[in-house]
């Protein structure tokens, strides 16, 4: 009995570690700047397919999510080719459009294939709005805010909250989640990694 408690125990610690983690993540390196436009960036991931996969459609949920409130809104699928198939960006519109029937902008972004490339080619498409939006999971769109904030901080300072964290949302894969995004967040620095509230 003692030692199912304890694995339970342990297995909720894990759990709530996950979520904290991912929680924090989605925090870091935004504001709360108001504004009439804004720009939803949908950073792209491997799909060799020729739909869009798991991650992909779950990255593209949460872009479509995080266009609530403002009535000038683009969203910007961002995923070059990775293998024979279409680019990442069209998969990720073509979900949208046909399965979420998102009938709002969309532009494509369909040259990138590392995160940086994705930052560095989406922000001529930035320039014009009030408000800047990454929807990806949350360390993935910390490492891509940080990236924006060292090659545009003008930029960086119009960034707000995505959402694309939600307590309960890939409640099993959170912990794995966290454990790759501490791996992947090491070329980040202890400020690039602060909680905005």
């Amino acid at each position: 009995m003692r030692r199912r408690t304890g694995l339970a125990l342990a297995g909720a610690a894990i759990l709530a570690w996950g979520e904290w983690l991912n929680w924090r993540w989605s925090r870091a390196l935004v504001g709360n700047r108001p504004g009439a436009s804004e720009a939803v960036v949908v950073l792209g991931y491997r799909n060799p397919q020729p739909t869009a996969n798991v991650v992909n459609r779950w990255r593209v949920r949460a872009g479509i999510r995080s266009t609530a409130g403002a009535r000038d809104t683009r969203v910007i699928f961002s995923g070059g080719v990775t293998g024979n198939a279409a680019t990442e960006a069209q998969l990720m519109a073509d979900y949208a459009k046909s399965v979420l029937a998102f009938d709002g902008t969309v532009v494509l972004e369909d040259q990138s294939t590392t995160t940086w490339e994705n930052v560095t080619n989406v922000i001529p498409l930035l320039e014009d709005v009030d408000r800047i939006k990454i929807a990806s999971q949350p360390a993935h769109a910390l490492k891509a805010r940080a990236y924006l904030r060292r090659q545009r901080p003008d930029l960086a300072e119009r960034l707000v909250r995505a959402d694309d964290y939600r307590p309960g949302e890939w409640l099993l894969a959170k912990p794995l989640l966290a454990l790759y995004g501490l791996r992947t967040l090491r070329v980040l620095n202890s400020e690039e990694r602060k909680v905005s509230l």
